[in-house]
C-alpha cells in the first residue's frame, strides 16, 4: 500500500431533487385516515357496532366470511338513515351526533368523528341498506358507484364491507389467520355487550352462529360473556363522589391471570384502555396480588362529560381526564374496598332481598349530565346529596369495616355482611364461648395438625385454616390501621450507595426531599448523572437499595406523593407482620385458636396472607362425604 498517495474521497450522496408541494387527491387522503380508524376487520365490526347503538338498536347481528377480511355484515333494527341522507353519510366528517364544539366537549353517543364509514369505503368495497320507520321500503348505497338503489329490509340498518383492504394489498398482508381475526371480532362485539346488557348481540361466521348474546340484567350478560365462575370469584364494586361513579365487579386474588385478558374499563359507557385507571385498580391489588398475576375485573365509570375528552384518537379507545390522579384514587379505594371484606363475612350475611323488590334504576337527576338512562342496572336511588368532589373520597373510611357494602347489595343481587365485633387479640386467650358453629362464619376450632394447620367445624362442614398465614394478615391490618401516614424509621449507610441516575430520577429526588424523607429514605445527587442514598428504611435491611430507590423515585414522578409513602409503608409493615406472626410449630390451645378465627373473620382481605397465598379453605359436607363414598 502506498502511504503516500492521497486518500480516497467518498463518493457524494446523489442530490435529492426537490419535489414541489402539492395537495393529495381525495381518495388517498382517505386512505391514509383509514390507516389510524381500521386496523383489521375487528376495527370495521368496532365502528359499526358503535353506530348501530347510537341508532338506538336492540339487536344487532354480525355476519363473518374469513374471519371478517372477506365479508363482515352489521345488521341493526335502529332509526335507519333516510335515502337523502345516505349519499352524505359517507362523506368525511359528515355525521348527526355533533353540531358545534359545545357538543364535542360534552359527547354521549359512541360515534362523533364523522369518519369511520368514509375510512372503511376507502380501503373495501361496501354497500348500506337502510330504511326508516314510515318509509315504503329501504334504499341501498354503493360506496364505489355512488348507485342509490330500492331495497328490502326491515326498519334499521345493513353496512356490507366485501374484501377488505383489497385496495391496499400491502396491508392486508399483515393480517392475521381467519381464526385470530374472528377471535378479535368477537372480542369487539364482547367489549360492546359487556356494556350494553339491554341490546341482544350475535354472530356469525361462515354461515354458522359462534356467539350469541341475548337481552338480560347486568349480572347475568357478565356471566355470558365472562363465565359463571367469574361472578363466583368477584365481589361487586361500587363508589360514589361527587360527579363520578364507580362500579362494577373485581375478580376475587385467587381467580388471578396469567394474561390481562379479562380486563375491561368503560368511562360513560365507552370501553377505554387508561394506563392510570389500570394502575390505580392494580394497587387495590397489592396486599393480595404477587409477582406477574394479572387480576380480572370489569369497572364502569360514570363521569361528567365535560370532565373528559374523548376525541383523543380516532379509535376512540383513548381518553384524558380532566383530574386523572384522582380518578386513580377513586378507582383504585373503590376496588380496594371492594377485596377489603372476607369471604368469611360474607358466608355470615343476611339473605339478600328478592330481585323484584330491588329499584331497578337511579332517578335521572341523580345521574352525571349526558350519561344514558341505561348505565347502571339495577342501581340503587341514592336519597342523600352527592358529597363535593374532594381529593379524599366522601366514601372513604379508616376503619376495618365492610365499606360501601350495603349500597352495593343489591347492585348485583350480593347480601351486605353482617356487622362484627370489635377485634380480640390473638397473644391473648379469649375466653371459651360455647356457641353453636353456624353462629361463626368461621366455625369453632377443634384440633390443630402437625403445629401448621387449625381445624374447625362450621355449618357447612370442615375449615382448614394455615394459621401462620391468617395471623400474618390479621397483624398487617393491624399495624396498617395503627400507623397511617408517619415517617418510617431510617438507618444512616456506613458507605453511602451511588448509581448512575436518569435526569427524572435526579430531578425527582431534588423536589421530593420531604416525601423521601418520611420514606425512610435519604437520596441526594452526587454530580449530574449520579445519585447517592445515604439512608435506608430500618426494617429492609437486607434489601437491594439502589433498586428500592429506583422504584421510589419512579412512583413519586408518576403518581402523587401520598400513595407512594403508603406503598412503601406497606411494604415496610408487611415484612414486619411475616416476622411478627405465629410461627409454624407452636402449639395454640383451642381458645388461642377460636380468637384467631374471629380475628379473621372482622379482618379485612382475611383470605389471603400478604404474600396473595390463601389463609383458609372449605370443604362442605358434600365433599367430605364424596372422599368417603357416602351415598352411593
Amino acid at each position: 500500500m502506498d502511504l503516500s498517495s492521497p486518500p480516497v474521497e467518498p463518493s457524494s450522496a446523489p442530490a435529492r431533487e426537490r419535489r414541489p408541494i402539492r395537495e393529495l387527491p381525495d381518495e388517498l387522503i382517505s386512505q391514509i385516515a383509514a390507516g389510524e380508524v381500521v386496523e383489521r376487520p375487528a376495527s370495521v365490526v368496532r365502528e359499526l357496532v358503535d353506530n348501530a347503538l347510537d341508532a338506538g338498536a336492540s339487536q344487532i347481528n354480525v355476519k363473518l366470511m374469513a374471519g371478517g377480511v372477506r365479508a363482515i355484515v352489521v345488521e341493526d333494527d335502529g332509526l335507519g338513515i333516510p335515502a337523502e341522507e345516505l349519499p352524505l353519510a359517507l362523506k368525511r366528517h359528515a355525521t348527526s351526533k355533533i353540531r358545534s364544539l359545545d357538543e364535542l366537549e360534552s359527547v354521549a353517543t359512541m360515534g362523533f368523528r364523522g369518519e369511520a364509514l368514509a375510512a372503511i369505503s376507502s380501503v373495501a368495497e361496501m354497500s348500506v341498506a337502510s330504511r326508516c320507520e314510515g318509509a315504503q321500503h329501504a334504499y341501498r348505497l354503493d360506496a364505489r358507484s355512488g348507485e342509490l338503489v330500492p331495497a328490502a329490509r326491515a326498519r334499521g340498518t345493513s353496512v356490507e364491507v366485501r374484501e377488505l383492504f383489497f385496495s391496499t394489498p400491502a396491508r392486508r398482508k399483515f393480517l392475521k389467520t381467519d381464526a385470530t381475526e374472528l377471535a378479535h371480532c368477537l372480542e369487539a362485539v364482547r367489549r360492546h355487550a359487556l356494556a350494553r346488557p339491554d341490546v341482544g348481540f350475535s354472530v356469525w361466521h361462515e354461515g354458522k352462529l359462534v356467539e350469541q348474546l341475548r337481552i338480560a340484567k347486568a349480572e347475568q350478560r357478565l356471566a355470558d360473556v365472562l363465565g359463571a365462575d367469574f361472578i363466583n370469584d368477584s365481589r361487586p364494586v361500587f363508589a360514589e363522589a361527587g360527579p363520578l361513579r364507580v362500579y362494577g365487579r373485581a375478580g376475587l386474588p385467587e381467580a388471578a391471570r396469567g394474561r390481562a385478558d379479562m380486563q375491561y374499563v368503560y368511562v360513560n359507557g365507552r370501553y377505554v384502555r387508561d394506563k392510570l385507571i389500570a394502575h390505580g385498580v392494580r394497587s387495590a391489588y397489592e396486599d393480595v396480588l404477587h409477582g406477574h398475576r394479572q387480576p380480572c375485573y370489569v369497572l364502569f365509570i360514570d363521569i361528567a362529560p365535560d370532565r373528559v375528552d374523548v376525541n383523543v384518537h380516532p379509535t376512540k379507545i383513548e381518553v384524558r381526564f380532566r383530574d386523572g390522579r384522582e380518578l386513580h384514587q377513586q378507582a383504585r379505594y373503590a376496588v380496594q374496598d371492594a377485596l377489603a371484606v372476607s369471604r368469611s363475612a360474607e358466608a355470615g350475611a343476611a339473605p339478600v332481598a328478592p330481585q323484584d323488590a330491588l329499584p331497578v334504576a337511579m332517578p335521572a337527576a341523580a345521574r352525571p349530565t349526558g350519561t344514558p338512562a341505561w348505565y347502571r342496572p339495577d342501581a340503587v336511588a341514592q336519597e342523600a346529596p352527592a358529597p363535593a368532589y374532594a381529593g379524599t373520597p366522601s366514601w372513604r373510611s379508616n376503619t376495618q369495616t365492610s365499606l360501601g357494602l350495603a349500597e352495593v347489595a343489591t347492585l348485583y343481587g350480593r347480601p351486605a355482611p353482617a356487622p362484627l365485633p370489635a377485634p380480640t387479640p390473638v397473644t391473648e386467650a379469649a375466653p371459651r364461648q360455647e356457641l353453636p358453629a353456624h353462629d361463626w362464619p368461621l366455625g369453632r376450632a377443634v384440633a390443630q395438625i402437625q403445629g401448621v394447620y387449625v381445624l374447625a367445624e362450621n355449618a357447612q362442614g370442615l375449615i382448614i385454616v394455615d394459621m401462620h398465614a391468617a395471623h400474618e394478615r390479621v397483624v398487617y391490618e393491624r399495624l396498617k390501621a395503627s400507623l397511617g401516614l408517619a415517617a418510617i424509621e431510617s438507618q444512616p449507610l456506613l458507605i453511602p450507595v451511588t448509581f448512575a441516575a436518569t435526569p427524572q430520577e435526579i430531578a425527582t429526588a431534588e423536589a421530593q426531599t420531604e416525601t423521601l424523607t418520611k420514606l425512610g429514605l435519604d437520596i441526594a445527587p452526587l454530580s449530574a448523572k449520579v445519585l447517592a442514598v445515604r439512608a435506608r428504611p430500618a426494617a429492609l435491611a437486607g434489601g437491594d437499595v439502589v433498586e428500592l430507590a429506583r422504584s421510589v423515585l419512579a412512583e413519586l414522578a408518576q403518581y402523587d406523593a401520598s400513595h407512594a409513602i403508603e406503598r412503601a409503608q406497606h411494604e415496610i409493615l408487611a415484612t414486619m407482620a411475616c416476622h411478627g406472626a405465629v410461627r409454624a410449630n407452636r402449639q395454640l390451645t383451642l381458645d388461642e385458636m377460636n380468637a384467631l378465627l374471629r380475628d379473621m373473620e372482622r379482618t379485612e382481605r382475611a383470605d389471603q396472607c400478604n404474600h396473595g397465598r390463601p389463609t383458609w379453605r372449605q370443604l362442605t359436607m358434600r365433599e367430605l362425604d364424596a372422599l368417603f363414598l357416602r351415598g352411593r
